[in-house]
């Protein structure tokens, strides 16, 4: 226990299960686990100039495209803190944030390039990472800096992270945000209706009947947030993965229309028509969660902080792993984004990487992990934290880590437009508005392999 707001079993930091686990994204990623010397030349020769440290008298402002800083509550104030501690480390450069949301960043970077005024910086999901690489000049962030300077800022983060976002050779996004899908609960909705929050449900089928339980009382029982209207599929990765299906199999193959991806939806259909779970979006169901009226939510980490203040003086919070199907293992799938470089000229970048550096280094990590709800990706951060509240919530994600599926992307240069037709047209229709599985997910699957073609 740690108060009104905390209830975790086990206090461990599972570092090296977090290491294996983005090993395993690395491979899915790039299918290499190599890799390059930094400050690599675009003809695949090394170099090791890089641009050099802003002169004294250099006044420059950025710009920061951010999802984060488009939300309201603490992912916003998170983001804001982060910019305030790196300006007051460099007075010389000036950070102006620009919010979008989660949904619009691709198009919004688009738009932005097309006009000739990209940002400078731009935090881009993983969900939309494959496809930005191909359609957006992106500055190989690893190509920036010197390579001493770039050796030194990299040794405390794991070979196996800075592989998941390299392309062609180098590292086009230093990795930011990631977080993994838990069960959050409201253990006085549990006792009030004769369940045990020392044992919540671990199964799809307990979290059923605890819901129903939950719902005789007078409250809404239990929320997947995965038709969500960011557009993100990782927790629709999450749930069909962890009922042993995929959308993508190991040959680049389109799956989602396999008996193991229906069964998983049609699942999260029942739960709907049993009453079980509301047929609202995801932005009603947070709500109703963090004002007491939700009994569980299945949903990232990235709202625990939120969630934590919210639940403050006014009901137990706790923190569950993510729910398996049956006795199969729980595979649930990371979200989070990388911090991509899009400035013009050697100046801009020069800034860019200054706040990307700062972003990423300790004093970042532990303020987007104390402030939002991120995994901190150095553990010696993640060490520091131990005690933290917060990072006691996470314990269930990262005790799950040694099952985590890495995040798949579509094949083709249109990966991201398959996940909006996904969420849009197969799963939102399936969960919330009783849409056949077997068939919606088969006309959809035909749609997405004509997409990568």
């Amino acid at each position: 226990m740690t108060g009104r707001t905390g209830r975790v079993r086990g206090r461990r930091l599972l570092l090296p299960a977090l290491v294996a686990a983005l090993s395993m994204f690395a491979a899915a990623a790039c299918g290499d686990d190599t890799t390059s010397s930094a400050g690599a030349a675009p003809d695949g020769e090394a170099t090791t100039a890089g641009l050099a440290p802003l002169g004294p008298d250099a006044e420059v402002t950025i710009k920061f495209l951010s999802y984060n800083f488009g939300t309201p509550g603490l992912g916003g104030t998170g983001t804001q803190a982060l910019i305030d501690a790196f300006e007051k480390a460099h007075p010389n450069i000036t950070v102006e944030p620009q919010g979008v949301a989660t949904k619009d960043v691709l198009t919004r970077l688009r738009t932005d390039t097309a006009a000739g005024s990209p940002p400078d910086v731009a935090q881009i999901g993983w969900s939309k990472m494959a496809e930005a690489v191909q359609v957006l000049p992106i500055v190989p962030v690893e190509q920036i800096p010197p390579v001493a300077e770039w050796d030194e800022h990299v040794a405390g983060i794991s070979k196996q992270i800075l592989t998941a976002v390299e392309f062609n050779g180098a590292v086009e996004a230093m990795p930011y945000t990631m977080s993994i899908p838990v069960l959050y609960y409201n253990a006085d909705l549990f006792r009030a209706a004769g369940l045990d929050p020392n044992n919540p449900p671990a199964t799809i089928e307990a979290v059923k009947d605890a819901a129903l339980k939950i719902k005789a009382g007078g409250n809404e029982g239990v929320y997947y947030g995965i038709a969500d209207a960011s557009k993100s599929d990782f927790l629709t990765q999450s749930v069909i993965n962890s009922n042993g299906g995929s959308l993508v199999d190991a040959q680049g193959e389109i799956t989602l229309d396999a008996k193991p991806a229906v069964d998983a939806l049609a699942t999260m259909q029942d739960l709907t028509e049993s009453g079980a779970m509301p047929s609202v979006n995801t932005e009603t169901a947070l709500t109703a969660f963090t004002t007491g009226k939700l009994g569980m939510l299945v949903t990232s980490t990235s709202v625990l902080a939120a969630a934590m203040k919210a639940a403050q003086g006014k009901f137990e919070l706790g923190t569950a792993a993510f729910p398996t199907f049956g006795s199969k293992p729980a595979r649930p799938t990371y979200s989070g984004a990388g911090l991509a470089v899009l400035a013009k000229d050697d100046e801009h970048k020069r800034a860019a990487w200054e706040f990307v550096k700062f972003a990423t280094s300790e004093a970042g990590f532990e303020i987007i992990t104390k402030g939002i709800g991120y995994l901190p990706l150095r553990e010696s951060v993640a060490t520091r934290l131990a005690s933290e509240p917060i990072v006691e919530l996470l314990q269930p994600s990262l005790e799950q880590l040694d099952t985590v599926t890495p995040y798949t992307a579509f094949p083709g240069s249109k990966a991201n437009q398959a996940v909006v037709v996904l969420q849009d047209e197969a799963v939102e229709p399936i969960v919330l508005r009783d849409a056949d599985p077997a068939s919606t997910l088969s006309s959809v699957a035909d749609k997405i392999r004509k997409l990568g073609a």
